[in-house]
């Protein structure tokens, strides 16, 4: 067993940006790793012959095919578990590894005075480089009324910086100009590319999100986990991803 990785210090940027949310599908979150959703609507409680034939629903899947004495669907594979630890510098090998994370919801802040609670300021990024990491929701339905997530990913730069505090060099940076931020539903899972740019996972509502992430560490600091900290404004719209989704609906 690996022990718990140290964290080490985070770079320094000062960026002055605001964005506003967009629903994710796998499609507007291919550029970032994998998103999923259910297949079906919850209407279906059959099994559905007719779906043995349909076409891939994500990227790399096959049909779908049956599974567990015809009482299943099997949608094969969704998405990538990648390791990529035997390129790092380190050479310290690595393992799989299934985490709980218990995720409190964040506060907003006003976009105006006197108006309602809109947005969410990022303080930080971060990226695993050598692994993919997959967040799966437990216990949230597809329309819980109370509890969404927000999922929020950069790409990263084809060069370095230097952080504004002058200790640190940033090699391939987040592009913050395509800074991209995801409301999700309960029932919506995401695996983050290894290399993507993500800030931590973001509970939004009036409860807890307990998260189900799988990913692979070598409790190397510098191998598993790099962050970047906002010393300026970098902030999330919600509000405007919120009402978009009820509008939909009507």
């Amino acid at each position: 067993m690996l022990p718990h990785t140290p964290k080490m210090p985070p770079s320094i940027l000062t960026p002055t940006i605001e964005i506003t949310t967009v629903p994710l599908t796998p499609s507007s979150f291919a550029p970032f790793g994998n998103a999923v959703s259910p297949p079906l609507p919850p209407s279906i409680s059959t099994f559905p012959p007719s779906l043995l034939s349909q076409s891939p629903l994500f990227p790399q899947q096959l049909p779908p095919v049956a599974a567990n004495q015809f009482s299943a669907l099997k949608y094969s594979p969704i998405a990538p578990c990648e390791n990529k630890y035997p390129s790092a510098t380190s050479k310290v090998p690595s393992e799989p590894r299934l985490s709980l994370f218990v995720c409190f919801p964040r506060r907003l802040r006003r976009k105006h005075e006197g108006g309602n609670e809109a947005l969410f300021d990022i303080k930080i990024l971060e990226r695993h480089p050598f692994t993919t990491q997959t967040f799966i929701p437990l216990g949230l339905g597809a329309e819980d009324p109370d509890t969404e997530f927000l999922v929020v990913v950069a790409p990263s730069l084809d060069s370095s910086v230097e952080s504004t505090d002058g200790r640190h060099t940033v090699d391939r940076p987040p592009d913050l100009k395509n800074l991209k931020a995801f409301l999700c539903r309960g029932n919506q899972a995401v695996t983050y590319a290894a290399g993507t740019w993500h800030a931590p996972m973001v509970v939004l509502g009036k409860r807890r999100v307990d998260f189900m992430v799988m990913q692979f560490v070598n409790g190397v600091a510098e191998d598993d986990c790099q962050e970047v900290e906002m010393t300026e404004g970098l902030a999330v719209d919600v509000r405007a991803g919120v009402e978009e989704r009820r509008r939909a609906k009507l």
